[in-house]
């Protein structure tokens, strides 16, 4: 394999995660979808076109095709509350194979707080979804996402890295169960329904054995769909404050960009136990020096340790295994494809073969090379040859000469 692929030799990384930054500076660099939309359309005018953004509770990355790191990093920052010098004194930049290996080991868990937690690679799909269906995402990169996909796939069926049942919904789980007696009488408010507030509720759901649960989004409809579905209450979200004061646990996973809970709808309302997954917090700061109220973040769930992670740790090197052959795979992949315009250029030059005086006048009987299923053969067999000649060297002017006089002479 060459020491560096062509074709991803202007592939980028650049993000920070939990390893450097708390949550609330991460919370500075988030991304929502309004925030995305319009990195999307800014991203023309910074000469941008192959790129997505992957914004999770854990990080927040910006992966794409670009002259150099800073050219990604000024998009992503014309629209966070954290400047673009903060993101880079705080981020890790890797390119080429270094930057695509990285996307295999977030997709596998490898890179989460809770090792192995598989709920990342919805994460990625939903992003790369957001930027490709806007003409974000080329057919390299499009690759690359279902090679990782691919992988991650491997992985949680052949190896234990995703086993059990931790992950930060499930952490929150177990923070309740641990710190709350007679769950079935407490009044539980759940806020905001997208993938992480449904994974949340369901596991409470499943795990707590309770259905004293209910449910408010911004978007009344998704909220009342998920009620439906698992057989919970919802309200909408004008009647916010009189579900905070009647909850005695309040589980908050929002994408807001300010708090949508703030300290004075707290209190003197009661003894509550808030856990915000959001990131930014969406939870007012100041709520923790309220002596009625437990808060606890994403951080600190992801402190929680059982058996279960001891287990994942030992199936690190398989997983690694695993990332390795298929990171291979692709980029051998991308080695061809630099190759496929001089084969496509083959191809046309073999088809055209009976024009040629000097190959009619050794083969007189074939009328046609484009339909003689004789020539249709050889031509192929000349074409995989040449690709592979290509992809041991790197020599495309001689290996067309070759292919070119290789069909001459040879075919029957």
């Amino acid at each position: 394999m060459p020491q560096e692929n062509q074709g991803i030799s202007k592939f980028f990384i650049a993000g920070i995660n939990y390893k450097k930054t708390d949550a609330s500076v991460r919370g500075q660099f988030a991304i929502n979808n309004d925030q995305y939309e319009n990195i999307l359309a800014l991203a023309p005018s910074f000469g941008l076109k192959d790129f997505f953004i992957l914004s999770t509770c854990n990080r927040t990355e910006i992966y794409g095709f670009a002259e150099s790191s800073t050219e990604l990093i000024d998009l992503l920052c014309t629209q966070t509350v954290g400047t673009k010098e903060t993101f880079t004194e705080l981020s890790y930049i890797k390119n080429g194979k270094q930057a695509v290996q990285h996307l295999f080991e977030v997709g596998a868990g490898l890179e989460s707080q809770i090792l192995g937690d598989y709920e990342i690679i919805g994460q990625i799909k939903l992003a790369v979804r957001f930027a490709k269906e806007r003409g974000f995402v080329s057919a390299i990169l499009d690759r690359m996402i279902n090679c990782v996909l691919a992988s991650t796939k491997v992985i949680k069926n052949n190896t234990a890295l995703s086993g059990g049942t931790v992950s930060v919904s499930f952490a929150a789980v177990q923070y309740i169960k641990k710190h709350v007696q007679n769950i079935c009488d407490k009044k539980i408010l759940l806020l905001g329904v997208g993938k992480i507030g449904r994974n949340t509720c369901k596991n409470v759901v499943d795990y707590l054995e309770t259905k004293n649960i209910t449910l408010i989004n911004r978007t009344e409809e998704k909220a009342a769909e998920l009620a439906q579905e698992i057989g919970l209450q919802y309200a909408p979200l004008a009647d916010l404050n009189k579900h905070i004061e009647a909850s005695d646990i309040i589980l908050v996973s929002t994408n807001a960009v300010e708090p949508t809970i703030l300290k004075s709808q707290l209190e003197n309302k009661g003894n509550k136990i808030i856990i915000d997954l959001s990131i930014p917090y969406n939870v007012e700061k100041a709520a923790e020096q309220l002596p009625n109220v437990q808060l606890v973040n994403v951080d600190e769930l992801s402190k929680l340790k059982d058996e279960t992670l001891q287990k994942r740790e030992a199936e690190i090197p398989k997983a690694k295994e695993i990332i390795a052959d298929y990171l291979q795979e692709f980029l051998e992949w991308t080695n061809m494809r630099k190759h496929a315009p001089i084969l496509h250029a083959l191809k046309q030059k073999l088809h055209d073969m009976h024009h040629c005086e000097m190959f009619l006048s050794a083969h007189p009987t074939y009328t046609s090379v484009a339909t003689d299923p004789r020539c249709k053969y050889a031509i192929q067999k000349v074409l995989n040859t040449t690709a592979v000649k290509m992809r041991n060297a790197n020599q495309p002017g001689c290996n067309y000469i070759h292919a070119i006089n290789e069909f001459i002479t040879n075919v029957n």
